[in-house]
C-alpha cells in the first residue's frame, strides 16, 4: 500500500468525524430554537379573568410565531375520549384566516368555538352558547370580530346599493345591519367601525340574556396584519 495512503484514512476519519459534531451541534440548535410541542399546560383557568389570561398569553405566542401548540398529542386524545373541559367559548366568523384555536394557540378540549360569518346570532348560536355556558359550565364567553370581515362588507355594500340580498344572505344583512347603520356617521372606514361596533353589539345582546349571566362576556377584534387580539371596551 502506498505510504499515502494511512494519511488518507486519518483525513477521512477526521472529516467524517468533525462533519457529524457539526450537524449534532446544528440539530440541537435548531431544537433549542423550536417552540416545545406539547408542553404540558397550565391547569385549566376556573374563572373568567384567568381564563382570557390564557387566551391572552396564547395570543402574544402567535403573533410572535412562537406557538407552542399545547394538547395535540394521544394522551390528549385518550384524556377527552369520554369527556371534555373547555375553558372558554369563542364566537368568531366563519373567516378561513381566523380559526380561534390557532390565534389563540390553545388545543384539543381547550375551546369551545361556535363560528358564523359576521358573528351573526340566531337560536342554534345561542342555544349552542348556552349549553357551553349552562351544561359546561364556562367562565368566559369571547365575541371576536376581526379586521376587513367579509360579512361585514357584504352587509354594507347591501346597504349601501339597496339591493336585496339573495337567499339566505339576507339573514346576515339583517344580523349586521343595526351596527353598521350606528356607526354610518362615524369618520373613517365604515366597514371598520363596523366590525367593532357589531361585536360589541353581540357581546351586549348576550349579557343581556340570563341564560348567560353566570358567563363573562367580552367583545375583541383579532388584527389580520399584527396577529394580535385585543379587548373592545
Amino acid at each position: 500500500m502506498p505510504a499515502t495512503a494511512p494519511r488518507r484514512t486519518a483525513n477521512r476519519r477526521a472529516f467524517l468525524g468533525a462533519t457529524a459534531a457539526t450537524l449534532l451541534t446544528s440539530a440541537t440548535a435548531v431544537a433549542s430554537a423550536a417552540p416545545a410541542r406539547n408542553r404540558p399546560a397550565a391547569p385549566r383557568p376556573r374563572n373568567a379573568d384567568q381564563a382570557l389570561a390564557r387566551l391572552t398569553e396564547g395570543n402574544r405566542r402567535w403573533a410572535r410565531i412562537a406557538s407552542v401548540h399545547p394538547h395535540e398529542d394521544h394522551a390528549r386524545r385518550i384524556e377527552l375520549a369520554h369527556d371534555q373541559d373547555p375553558f372558554a367559548i369563542v364566537l368568531s366568523c366563519i373567516d378561513s384566516r381566523v380559526p380561534p384555536e390557532l390565534i389563540y394557540d390553545q388545543g384539543l378540549g381547550d375551546l369551545l368555538v361556535v363560528r358564523t360569518a359576521g358573528e351573526v346570532l340566531d337560536e342554534a348560536v345561542l342555544g349552542s352558547i348556552q349549553y357551553g355556558v349552562g351544561h359546561l359550565h364556562i367562565p368566559l364567553v369571547v365575541v371576536l370580530g376581526h379586521e376587513r370581515c367579509g360579512a361585514v362588507g357584504a352587509a354594507i355594500e347591501q346597504l349601501r346599493t339597496g339591493e336585496e340580498a339573495p337567499g339566505y344572505l339576507a339573514r346576515l344583512v339583517e344580523g349586521i345591519g343595526p351596527s353598521a347603520w350606528a356607526c354610518r356617521d362615524e369618520p373613517g372606514d365604515w366597514v371598520d367601525h363596523t366590525v367593532s361596533k357589531h361585536a360589541t353589539r353581540m357581546r351586549n345582546t348576550l349579557r343581556a340574556d340570563a341564560a348567560f349571566r353566570p358567563a363573562t362576556v367580552v367583545a375583541a377584534r383579532y388584527d389580520l396584519d399584527s396577529g394580535l387580539v385585543r379587548v373592545l371596551p
